[in-house]
């Protein structure tokens, strides 16, 4: 079993979680210290990773990036990055960062060179830029961000670039990247990059987001490790909110499908979408919560769910400053609601620490109705077996248990 295969994120959005201003005027402040002072709430969680996100200068939100090699001044220094590494190696947590290769923000010195130079000049080739009117040269946007610039990726220089960025941090001792709007890339370009950057660093993980499509086939196109799990993340959600479990049912013989492609990335929360308990509610989020850590996968907690938070993303300028919020200094200021939360949590990632087949286990189904599914979780390579029922009925209950019929999880507790 790959170091991969044994962890359990922590999903962190930095520039939130410390209270870094996004859209206001940049300052310069070691925030990052804020994160390291979380780090022991993340080994009491029962998580072995720090899933960081983008820590990089940049304009504002941080995909953005208008440095890859310098951390964002609003987050510290290179030093503050590099004591925050040490803190994790420290507690045995492995830390993996945000990479934004897609594009860049239009600040970008490289972007303002570029446009200024015309398409003669040295830069132009590294950026998808509409030269037909010199006089008014059009960048390609990002998904109609004109604030995000896409980058050439048939430009060589810009595979150089990639692999440069992502080697000097592996080099200070990361152990892996995410690779943000990975599917908006060629899966030719990522073929290109990987294998020049494992030569340096075989046992490093990435992890790429794609929102749609065959996963399967990004991934062995593409040779990441993994992909993002949005069916699976989706179905759990919409199962709950409309009763319907027939939607998880199916999802679920999705994902062991997937499941044998390409070890997926599982997650009901991130920073780019409406917090669990908002959609079903801390009763429901539980249930949300028991499907992600019985089923194959690398599992991520997003931070704040594990302390019932809520928060609903909109689709306006600053819609996701709700799902990104500062924390308390330290875990010792957070409001006691959130600590029933928390207990559930610790004992479902204990369960999933002390059962690591789980990892690429396969789900059949026992029983399935619009409120109620039972499944079981079983070993590729073993005899083990969990048994999960979820129901909705009236109030959400879940239930697990062994192969000898003992109950290892129940939801609410007797």
């Amino acid at each position: 079993m790959t170091w991969v295969e044994s962890t359990v994120w922590w999903h962190v959005y930095p520039l939130g979680f410390t209270g870094a201003p996004i859209r206001e005027a940049h300052d310069e402040a070691h925030r990052l210290g804020h994160v390291v002072a979380w780090l022991d709430h993340a080994v009491e969680l029962g998580a072995s990773g720090l899933l960081l996100g983008p820590v990089f200068a940049s304009q504002t939100h941080g995909y953005d990036t208008t440095d890859h090699f310098h951390v964002d001044e609003r987050l510290g220094d290179d030093a503050d990055l590099d004591a925050l590494v040490a803190a994790c190696r420290e507690r045995g947590l492995r830390i993996v960062l945000d990479g934004v290769f897609n594009h860049v923000g239009a600040g970008h010195p490289w972007v303002r060179r570029a446009l200024a130079e015309g398409p003669d000049g040295e830069l132009a080739g590294l950026f998808r830029i509409d030269w037909s009117d010199p006089a008014a040269p059009r960048p390609a946007d990002f998904e109609g961000h004109a604030s995000l610039v896409a980058l050439d990726h048939e430009d060589p220089r810009v595979a150089d670039l990639v692999v440069d960025v992502m080697t000097t941090w592996l080099d200070r001792g990361i152990d892996g990247w995410r690779l943000d709007a990975a599917y908006a890339v060629p899966t030719s370009f990522w073929a290109r990059v990987l294998p020049r950057v494992r030569e340096r660093h075989p046992d490093a993980w990435f992890v790429a987001e794609v929102i749609h499509g065959d996963y399967g086939a990004f991934a062995a196109a593409s040779t990441v490790d993994s992909v993002t799990q949005y069916e699976l993340w989706k179905a759990i959600w919409s199962s709950l909110v409309d009763r319907n479990f027939f939607e998880l049912d199916w999802a679920l013989t999705r994902h062991d499908d997937i499941a044998r492609a390409v070890l997926p990335a599982t997650f009901v929360g991130n920073h780019d979408v409406t917090r669990i308990a908002s959609r079903v509610g801390p009763e429901g989020a539980v249930l949300a919560l028991v499907v992600l850590l019985t089923v194959a996968g690398v599992p991520s907690v997003y931070y704040g769910d594990e302390e019932a938070y809520t928060g609903v993303k909109e689709d306006r300028l600053g819609g996701d400053d709700d799902v990104r919020p500062r924390m308390p200094p330290t875990p010792a200021d957070l409001a006691p609601w959130g600590a029933e939360t928390f207990r559930l949590h610790r004992e479902l990632v204990g369960l999933r620490r002390r059962h690591p087949w789980l990892v690429c286990a396969t789900t059949h189904r026992t029983e399935v109705t619009h409120t109620r599914l039972a499944y079981t979780a079983r070993s590729t390579t073993s005899d083990d077996e969990l048994h999960v029922t979820l129901d909705t009925t009236t109030t959400p209950r879940a239930t697990i248990t062994d192969a000898t019929g003992r109950v290892v999880f129940a939801y609410p507790s007797a």
